[in-house]
């Protein structure tokens, strides 16, 4: 009785983190294309997540663009800077890690850029999520969680289609063997080119919701994202590793999503201090790691070890 007690009570707040946790969910997908189809650690993401974030609320206020066009427009800005990443990369041979850190590192400044200030409010401008609650008598919370369910299908969809066709299909096999595709004439910084592109425009998209979920855009809204994508690929993972279909492991990563925001809005409400929230991340992410290769060495050992043997 305690627990539903509990669990009515936060009712809101679970609606508000399930509608978050589908809205983060794009930047997961850009995630997951660059650390499980591409093989690549890109740590951009932190970046380019504020950077969508920055150039939407900077049309939007300063420059009274539609919302819809500054998503598109913050679309392209992650883009850019997935390109930025990429040419470190693949034009001038930067592993890929440190790439990614340069061009975070160069975004914080970028991003103070844009706005011109550090953060940008935008409670007294129209945007995608007061047009839809206006419109239809939703909550905020509500908006947001049909905007971000109905966005999550359309990019899953499109990249379920995009990753089936030929240089979809290209860019799968360069993280997969990279020496087996270029042998068969493809060019793999091309396609790494392209994949850190789409990934962190899907980045740059997710921040530019959020910014107009939450109203108000901070050139430090993305701290933290790489860790949260990858805590919600693991949770997706861990959850749903039985999936095969390609479209249904994407629907996991932003199931996972959703998942994470969920368990850190009931850790939140069970009195954990907010500013730990980075470590408990951290943790997931680690354990998620290490248990599994921890169970192989233990079975390895078991086998080994007198009795042992089957």
């Amino acid at each position: 009785m305690v627990i539903i007690h509990f669990f009515s009570g936060m009712g809101p707040k679970l609606l508000d983190a399930t509608g978050q946790g589908v809205l983060w969910g794009l930047m997961v997908l850009g995630v997951y294309i660059t650390y499980k189809l591409l093989d690549i650690a890109d740590l951009t993401v932190d970046g380019s997540f504020a950077l969508g974030g920055c150039v939407c609320a900077m049309l939007i206020v300063q420059k009274g663009v539609n919302p819809f066009l500054a998503l598109f427009l913050a679309t392209l800005a992650g883009m850019a800077a997935g390109l930025v990443t990429g040419a470190l990369h693949t034009a001038f041979d930067i592993p890929a890690i440190l790439a990614g850190i340069l061009t975070q590192l160069a975004l914080w400044s970028v991003n103070l850029w844009v706005m011109g200030k550090s953060n940008t409010p935008l409670a007294k401008v129209d945007n995608m999520v007061s047009l839809l609650a206006e419109s239809t008598g939703f909550s905020q919370a509500k908006a947001s969680q049909l905007i971000g369910i109905a966005a999550a299908i359309a990019v899953v969809a499109l990249l379920y289609w995009f990753f089936g066709t030929e240089i979809g299909s290209a860019i799968r096999a360069t993280g997969n063997n990279e020496d087996m595709i270029r042998a068969l004439g493809v060019n793999t910084k091309w396609t790494k080119l392209l994949g850190l592109m789409i990934s962190n425009g899907l980045v740059g998209l997710s921040g530019a919701l959020v910014c107009q979920s939450q109203k108000y855009a901070d050139v430090m809204m993305g701290q933290g994202a790489i860790v949260i994508g990858l805590a919600a690929i693991v949770i997706g993972e861990v959850l749903f590793g039985w999936f095969r279909n390609f479209a249904l492991k994407l629907a996991a990563a932003v199931i996972g999503s959703v998942v994470y925001f969920v368990i850190r809005a009931v850790v939140l409400e069970l009195g954990m201090n907010p500013n730990y929230m980075k470590l408990l991340s951290a943790l997931i992410v680690a354990l998620a790691l290490c248990v599994p290769v921890a169970a192989n060495k233990w079975k390895a050992y078991r086998s080994y070890s007198e009795g042992g043997e089957q």
